[in-house]
């Protein structure tokens, strides 16, 4: 089973920018479908951003056009490049692969 492993949180101030990895311990390119989540103190994991095998992404509104999720089969990663960066957008970070796996997630502060 492909085990997933995030880096590239951290404090930023707002308007900054992060790119978080995610690297895979096998194979993606047969996934169809990979994510990044998030999850801030006292809410639900909510799905931030998503890429099929065919390179289809799609956003939650609240990220588009700051957000780029993008992956690199040949080195079984992928990124998710955050520019503009908002308070709002502190929380924990996790990749997902399906079905059903998990990072350990990496942390996002945005703060002044």
């Amino acid at each position: 089973q492909v085990q997933l492993v995030e880096s590239g949180g951290g404090l930023v101030q707002p308007g900054g920018s992060l790119r978080l990895s995610c690297v895979a311990s096998g194979s993606i390119s047969s996934i169809n479908f990979m994510g990044w989540f998030r999850q801030a103190p006292g809410t639900g994991r909510e799905l931030v951003a998503s890429i099929t095998s065919r390179g289809i992404t799609n956003y939650v509104d609240s990220v588009k056009e700051r957000f780029t999720i993008s992956r690199d089969t040949a080195k079984n990663m992928m990124y998710l490049q955050m520019n503009s960066l908002k308070p709002e957008d502190t929380a924990v970070y996790y990749c997902y692969s399906a079905p059903g796996i998990w990072g350990q997630g990496t942390q996002v502060t945005v703060s002044s």
